[in-house]
């Protein structure tokens, strides 16, 4: 698999997408004036205590005020830092069991949101052994490192039910040093945890933590022993507090790239701190990197082909992180200099413009349709122009291969829309057991290219699969767009009789109070016309109604369903 980066900065906003084997995956947008706040280290306050739901509101000074439960007050266990790979594989079976929790909101509202982060791969966890495990069946391959740290971290908290109180850890106007690892969505605020994580090139650092952990995905017994000596080393001479997770990246690097990521995290830390004891609360206390940083730092490898820019500001910076962390590469770091759009010659900004719409074509000729909606995400599957081979003539094997098309493309679109949450998909009904199980191992299978934690669950007979995927922020289609103000977001508005039919009722409540005028009804163009055509017997009973003609003017500026009455 051969992948591309494509940058399109400007002053006002930065887009990023990544391409696999040619097709846009995933698109990421930060505008200037909204940037993202996830990794953000914030001082804050805590605004609300809730016994019941062993959780608080902390004020960090967002707009609404940011969710912390109980388990991301505790300090993790030595046990759970001390798991050997049998037990973490088997409590990550555990957890990706559990899809569905409660989250409360600022206002009192319980909502169903994904119980966990998701299935991570077992390869990063703190405290791991020398020796070499695979990451757990079914995760996928390639996640962030920094993500599954933390998703460890917060895992082995939840392993056991918290012993002590939310109430007894934290009180009301208390000042707190806190996170945040998920963006503030809908009427829901920040999700934040007292446990920083800080992600490096080739570390992750973890303040609160007092362990070394070791990615497994360096197999190399010599490679790990060396690569933790460099760590301990600087840790006991530097007096660096806290943890250290080794990522992948680490392997057969120098020592003073590592070294280099740990002077950072020191800097960063005493800088935090400093900060912490000086700023009024609430106070931005680190800030995560820019968009392009954040993901060259957590996404690049040798399997990006090419990186292209289009603004030679944003290359010039490109080029010396590149040429700091992956010298090797910095040749494939491309200037676009047309002035044709970068996102349109690549075809990024086509496909964007399909992920806006709920329907879409497939190769075959069928189609599936995507509905967000506040609860979950629905996904349906039909079989639309495609009708299969003369050759095969069973209507099994047109749905089977319906079906397998669409799992491809289906998430290939969670990934591109960015979709989180549970996602309902409804496949079309396959009559043999080992069809439907082959539709389900497609979907598995194509979620491991995700970096995204997620977990596939077959429920039924009737092709229904259920997927629980880490949401972090928005998906693409509330970044982009807004509601609709006909409609309010509900994809409908009134018909036409259906306004008529008002339009009749409203006359006959106030009819008493015309005294005698005639009537001017003032309506949109589209309702003046079915007035006149289609729905002529209600014009005709709302004269008779007030017992004299009434004058029909159509309005342009009118709202489809608005509509007034003039007594002149």
């Amino acid at each position: 698999m051969t992948k591309e980066m494509i940058i399109s900065s400007t002053v006002h906003e930065t887009r990023v997408a990544i391409l696999e084997d040619d097709q846009v995956v995933e698109v990421f947008i930060e505008r200037e004036q909204a940037r993202g706040v996830v990794g953000n280290v914030y001082k804050g306050r805590v605004s609300k205590v809730l016994p019941g739901m062993q959780s608080a509101f902390v004020d960090i000074g967002l707009e609404r005020d940011a969710f912390l439960y109980v388990t991301d007050v505790i300090s993790p266990s030595e046990d759970a830092l001390e798991a050997d790979d049998e037990e973490t594989a088997s409590a990550a079976a555990a957890d990706d069991g559990s899809p569905v929790a409660l989250s409360v909101l600022s206002d009192g509202t319980i909502e169903a949101e994904t119980a966990h982060d998701g299935p991570a791969a077992a390869d990063e966890m703190p405290g791991g052994s020398d020796e070499a495990a695979d990451a757990a069946p079914g995760a996928p391959s390639d996640q962030d490192d920094a993500t599954r740290a933390q998703t460890r971290e917060r895992r082995g908290r939840d392993r056991t039910p918290p012993t002590a109180r939310i109430e007894d850890l934290l009180k009301e106007g208390q000042e707190v040093v806190v996170q945040v690892v998920k963006e503030p969505l809908g009427t829901k605020g920040a999700r934040i945890t007292s446990h920083i994580s800080l992600p490096g090139r080739f570390l992750v650092y973890m303040p609160t933590v007092d362990h070394v952990g070791i990615s497994r995905k360096i197999e190399a017994r010599d490679e790990r022993r060396r690569l933790r000596a460099i760590v301990q080393k600087f840790r006991e001479q530097a007096g660096l507090p806290g943890g250290i997770i080794i990522r992948t990246a680490a392997a057969n690097r120098p020592e003073e790239d590592i070294v280099a990521d740990l002077t950072y995290f020191q800097q960063v830390w005493s800088d935090v701190q400093r900060r912490r004891e000086t700023e009024r609360t609430p106070a931005v206390l680190f800030r995560e990197e820019s968009l392009v940083t954040k993901l060259l730092r957590d996404l690049l490898t040798e399997q990006f082909q090419t990186i292209r820019i289009d603004n030679p500001t944003e290359y010039e910076r490109v080029v010396s992180f590149v040429q700091r962390v992956m010298p090797s590469m910095v040749g494939r770091v491309k200037l676009y200099t047309k002035e044709y759009p970068i996102f349109e010659e690549y075809g990024v900004q086509n496909e964007i413009d399909k992920a806006l719409r709920s329907k879409v074509w497939l190769k075959s000729g069928g189609y599936i349709v995507i509905n967000q909606t506040e609860a979950l995400v629905a996904i349906d599957v039909n079989t639309g122009r495609y009708v299969g081979k003369k050759s095969s003539g069973r209507l099994e094997d047109t749905i089977v291969k319906t079906n397998l098309e669409a799992a491809r493309e289906i998430v290939r679109q969670i990934r591109l829309r960015d979709l989180g949450g549970i996602i309902v998909l409804d496949f079309i009904d396959m009559e043999e057991k080992k069809n439907r199980q082959k539709v389900a191992q497609a979907i598995e299978q194509e979620l491991r290219r995700d970096r995204a934690p997620s977990k596939a669950v077959q429920v039924s007979d009737f092709g229904l699969i259920i997927i629980t995927r880490k949401r972090v922020k928005s998906s693409l289609e509330r970044q982009l767009t807004e509601p609709c103000p006909y409609c309010s977001g509900t994809g409908t508005i009134k018909a036409s009789a259906t306004i008529c039919y008002d339009i009749l009722t409203e006359v006959k409540k106030v009819r008493h109070e015309l005294g005698g005028y005639s009537l001017v009804l003032r309506v949109n163009p589209e309702i003046a016309r079915a007035l006149r055509e289609e729905n002529r017997s209600v014009l005709k009973e709302l004269e008779a109604t007030v017992g004299r003609p009434v004058t029909v003017r159509a309005d342009e500026q009118l709202h489809h369903e608005q509509f007034d009455l003039m007594a002149i």
